[in-house]
């Protein structure tokens, strides 16, 4: 092992890793598995099993495999097959030589189901969908006998290979186990093994195939057949232990794997459903898969976040037993300290306000020196253009101060970032009333010093306005105004709840001309606005578009603390 005892203190998987580790057990091996449905694409509550999964192999120098669970081949395909392994890999986790499908094992499930019938412990029943509910019964009441459960082991052969050799139509047969329809557990009586699904052509599998093997089947017998120690899922698969274990004992597989559940991530404002994402997409109440608003890893990705900002939020939530909802500022707190730390900086005025700069001499230019990083001088420094023109931003302006507005005013001085200090002198307006533009005197001795008499408070960036470069800004917020919008107490439908803010677009930003360089997915603290990224989709050497990843405090905080409080 390598720090696993460390990382061991609250987190009861590792506790029982350890356990099994000290006793004896898979001769002291540590073998797990990531099993995804290729059925849409992961988000973030993946990606805390994937940081649990492959860490927890990393630690105790075990395997963790990557297993696409593809069973249901009429909602898979094989974009979202791509996309998740360049999800695993992105955020920094190698499965090696260990991929794998469930589809891999169509030939050896089948003879497990062979096994069963044999056995006197599977048949094929003639029951409709509704039917076998009906006779399932009720958490108070036993369930029913299917009028099919006597059949003979010949007969049930015969009609699992007439299954497989498709002589019936969908939903007129399936394959049972045989196990107790008077079982407290649901799960046991006597669930579904086998259906028939014609017309789907799977992605790694063609048309080989039209019976198909259901989860609970499919999943241990994997397990098993992989050599996995540690079977770890969310909790709602809990009740279905003991059905795991059932597969695991009567048929004839190499190992026997030991299922742990731990709480599934919930997210403020946000819903982590696949279905419900899949309805926003459909819907097009989002742009597609990854859009930077919605809580899978693509769209996080394509927002700007960091595979390490997105490990460290999972190693904060931890593991445990219990179902509780995580606040979003937990997230973006991970981004934030991470971005703060590792984001080069830069200028970009996003409500652009032209500045004349009257007693600087026209035509003349020169470059100012600006740190990379105000705290790691190992970033080094960046070289900018100052003239006579340039643009602040239009909120960095007031003719009439405010209380505690630290700005610029009529006749107040402040700052340029890097630069020097400017006094406005007069304001200009159209005929609107509007301010459209300020004259402003600068004082020459001010550059990397302070005014003699006189203190300036406040500091505003700016960009030249002959160097600046247009680019598109997206402002990109909370997908939902509701923290819990698919479950909230008014009735209304989850995404009723959407947020009408939740992308605002700004178009006619100007950012310093040092950014013509920057490449899709770079990430940078735009100063005193936030933090930002390149579009990987939009961006173009000739429209540069950047994401907000985050604003730089938790505004959400303010307004959550207010509706609380009214």
């Amino acid at each position: 092992m390598s720090d696993a005892p460390e990382k061991t203190a609250g987190n009861f998987i590792r506790q029982i890793i350890e356990q099994d580790i000290q006793a004896g057990k898979n001769g002291g091996r540590v073998a797990t598995r990531f099993p995804p449905e290729p059925n849409g694409y992961l988000h973030i509550g993946h990606a805390k099993s994937i940081c649990l999964n492959f860490g927890i192999a990393v630690d105790y120098n075990g395997t963790c495999n990557l297993r696409f669970d593809d069973t249901n081949p009429h909602k898979e395909n094989i974009e979202y097959v791509r996309a998740i392994q360049e999800d695993v890999r992105w955020l920094g986790y190698d499965w090696e030589d260990r991929l794998f499908y469930a589809s891999d094992y169509f030939e050896q499930l089948y003879a497990f189901g062979v096994e069963l019938i044999e056995n006197g412990l599977a048949y094929v029943c003639d029951l409709t969908a509704d039917e076998i509910r009906s006779y399932r019964g009720t958490l108070t009441e036993p369930g029913r006998d299917s009028p099919y459960r006597a059949r003979s082991v010949e007969e049930n052969l015969d009609l699992f290979r007439r299954m497989r050799d498709g002589d019936f139509e969908d939903g007129a047969r399936v394959l049972r186990a045989r196990i107790d329809m008077g079982s407290p557990n649901m799960n046991l009586r006597d669930p579904t093994l086998y259906r028939i699904r014609h017309g789907v052509i799977h992605h790694q599998t063609g048309e080989a195939w039209c019976i198909y093997p259901m989860y609970d089947f499919t999943h241990p017998v994997s397990d098993a057949l992989e050599g996995i120690t540690h079977s770890i899922c969310t909790l709602e698969f809990e009740d279905h232990r003991p059905l795991y274990d059932w597969v695991i004992e009567h048929v004839s597989v190499p190992c026997q794997p030991r299922q742990i559940e731990f709480s599934r991530l919930n997210l403020e404002y946000t819903v982590m459903s696949k279905r419900k994402l899949t309805r926003l997409v459909d819907e097009g109440h989002v742009e597609g898969w990854d859009d930077p608003r919605m809580p899978t890893i693509a769209g996080l990705r394509r927002r700007g976040f960091t595979p390490a900002s997105l490990r460290d939020f999972c190693d904060r939530i931890g593991v445990t037993k219990s179902d509780n909802t995580v606040e979003m500022g937990v997230l973006e707190n991970s981004i934030r300290e991470d971005l703060n730390v590792h984001a080069p900086r830069r200028m970009a005025v996003l409500h652009p306000l032209k500045v004349v700069i009257t007693n600087y001499p026209e035509g003349d230019e020169e470059e100012v020196s600006a740190p990379n990083h105000p705290q790691d001088e190992t970033m080094g420094v960046r070289r900018l253009p100052f003239t006579r023109e340039i643009y602040i931003d239009r909120e960095d302006f007031r003719e009439e101060a405010p209380k505690k507005f630290k700005r610029l005013v009529t006749g107040g001085e402040v700052r340029l970032r890097n630069a020097y200090v400017i006094r406005c002198d007069e304001v200009i307006k159209n005929n609107q009333g509007e301010v459209v533009e300020l004259h402003c005197s600068y004082d020459a001795a001010t550059l990397g010093a302070n005014p003699e008499g006189r203190k300036v408070k406040g500091v505003i960036h700016w960009v030249s306005l002959k160097h600046a470069l247009p680019a598109e800004v997206r402002l990109y917020d909370r997908l939902f105004s509701h923290p819990a919008p698919d479950n909230a107490k008014d009735g209304r439908d989850f995404h009723e709840h959407l947020n009408p803010d939740s992308l605002r677009t700004l178009t006619g930003c100007m950012v310093e001309p040092g950014l013509a360089s920057a490449v899709a997915g770079e990430r940078f603290q735009f100063e005193r606005e936030g933090y930002f990224c390149v579009d990987p989709v939009l961006s173009r050497e000739d429209h540069l578009v950047f994401n907000r990843t985050a604003t730089l405090r938790d505004s959400w905080a303010k307004i959550e603390q207010q509706q609380k409080a009214g």
